[in-house]
């Protein structure tokens, strides 16, 4: 979270650019997806279950802008946390209440919550199999 916030817009000249952890790094700085995907192949680095951590679309309830966070769902029977560039504090989806979750999205899918279960809507997400694509070109 140390690094700057800056918005897709103004860095590539385009509204949603997900920047892979080297591009990020090189610039300096990004916006919120930015922030999620290098923290996600950080933790999956370091040896976190890859099908727990999930890039995450969610809803900002005060302001109704989306926004990204990484989910971890560290056991089924408990809400995921959630790691947010904009708070220093790890909390679960039921504490943060300024959020919505939308999406899930991860190597397996892309899933949406319903009834406290993940329910996959769909086999991949565009813009991660292009992300996944543009990091393995770099090496």
């Amino acid at each position: 979270n140390q690094l700057l916030p800056q918005y897709d817009a103004v860095i590539n000249k385009q509204e949603n650019h997900w920047a892979t952890p080297k591009e990020f790094l090189i610039t300096g700085y990004g916006d919120c997806e930015d922030y999620v995907i290098i923290k996600y192949f950080s933790l999956i680095k370091l040896g976190f279950d890859e099908n727990k951590l999930f890039l995450t679309v969610v809803k900002e309830n005060y302001y109704g802008q989306h926004h990204m966070v990484l989910s971890y769902f560290d056991s089924k029977q408990n809400y995921p946390l959630f790691l947010d560039n904009l708070s220093f504090k790890i909390l679960n989806l039921k504490e943060r209440k300024d959020l919505q979750a939308q999406t899930f999205i991860n190597s397996t899918g892309v899933y949406k919550l319903q009834d406290g279960k993940l329910v996959k809507i769909a086999h991949r997400s565009l813009e991660y199999t292009e992300l996944l694509k543009r990091i393995k070109k770099e090496g």
